[in-house]
């Protein structure tokens, strides 16, 4: 049996989902961002547990069919732009498509319908998100992050950040290397 789970978006959410499984006596074979495989059906009372154990950390047990196809575009979503080494290197209408099995269409229509902005608008979001962490980590330069998350070239993925963050990759880095700076300082 799948179970889909709402704000589920890293390794420590994970390790909780995994722990109230166990507390309730229910194994699971494997444990995704978003979804849960368990061995068992699940019953209405241990589902009302559940349910009220995720809430005390933020997550959310999800019924709803459209609530659950958005979840896992989020999730896979994340999972591809942030935890993933490469990105894939087809279009991401077909990646999303062919792992969640529906049409691209139809995904989209859903997923801008209850969210307000389009998936392309996710992705790139979260793509600068990204470009902010490795830009922090200053162990890549643009050049290197561009290629890593399949920009079509430096200028493309800074004029995305700038229109995202309002400021120049260079600029963004700038400032993060002040702030430490002056942290130092006190």
């Amino acid at each position: 049996m799948v179970l889909y789970i709402k704000y589920m978006v890293s390794l420590r959410c994970k390790m909780v989902v995994k722990e109230e499984l166990k507390k309730l006596g229910l194994h699971f074979v494997n444990v995704d961002l978003g979804t849960v495989e368990i061995l068992e059906n699940i019953t209405s009372k241990q589902r009302t547990e559940l349910q009220k154990n995720l809430l005390k950390f933020g997550l959310e047990l999800l019924d709803d069919k459209r609530n659950i196809i958005i979840e896992r575009i989020k999730s896979l979503i994340i999972e591809m732009v942030h935890y993933s080494d490469e990105l894939p290197k087809v279009n991401y209408s077909d990646f999303i498509s062919e792992k969640l099995g529906y049409d691209y269409t139809y995904l989209s229509n859903i997923f801008s319908e209850v969210k307000g902005i389009t998936i392309q608008q996710f992705i790139i979001i979260h793509k600068i998100e990204r470009v902010k962490e490795l830009l922090l980590y200053d162990e890549l330069n643009l050049t290197e992050i561009s290629y890593m998350l399949n920009y079509s070239s430096v200028a493309h993925l800074s004029n995305q950040f700038k229109k995202i963050t309002g400021l120049t990759p260079s600029y963004y880095k700038k400032i993060k290397k002040m702030r430490r700076k002056n942290l130092e300082d006190l």
